[in-house]
């Protein structure tokens, strides 16, 4: 795997088929129990869900995907590589996120977070996010038996709009 400059512009975009093997990659070294790529295939083939990848230098170093309702955006997946964290790249991502949100529309995002994962519950704080919910054993087959916490961020209008 080639160094990334974080340095140049980030580029995110679509997530297509050719990126899968990059997807996967990232998904494997960024979590225990991951997504395999029929997950991944199942998740985009449903008309609410979009899949999107981060870009540095026309390399992958980082995707989610989410799923839109009528009042909000939830998170199902989202993953930087790991040699490629704490550089903005995740906060770029958010980023894209929050610009789909408004007052009249989809106003929040939600997520959750497995309970020992101390580094995505402190990165989704430092965006905005407030934990709002401990969901007890809620994925016993997915995470064996650990808890998840609900985080949420609720869209604000800016300043001078």
């Amino acid at each position: 795997m080639s160094e990334v400059m974080v340095d140049t512009q980030v580029f995110i975009r679509w997530m297509i088929r050719r990126d899968m093997p990059e997807v996967l990659r990232i998904e494997n070294e960024s979590f225990a129990e991951c997504w395999t790529e029929e997950d991944f295939i199942n998740a985009l083939c449903c008309r609410n869900k979009i899949g999107m990848v981060i870009e540095v230098a026309e390399c992958v170093v980082g995707f989610f995907i989410y799923e839109i309702a009528r009042t909000q955006l939830t998170v199902l997946n989202f993953a930087i590589r790991p040699d490629c964290q704490r550089r903005g790249l995740g906060t770029a991502g958010i980023n894209k996120l929050k610009s789909k949100l408004s007052k009249e529309r989809r106003n929040k995002i939600v997520l959750q977070v497995r309970e020992t994962n101390l580094a995505a519950q402190i990165f989704f704080r430092s965006q905005g996010f407030k934990a709002t919910g401990l969901e007890r054993s809620a994925y016993i087959d997915w995470y064996g038996d650990e808890d998840v916490y609900r985080f949420e961020y609720r869209f604000k209008e800016c300043v001078g709009r």
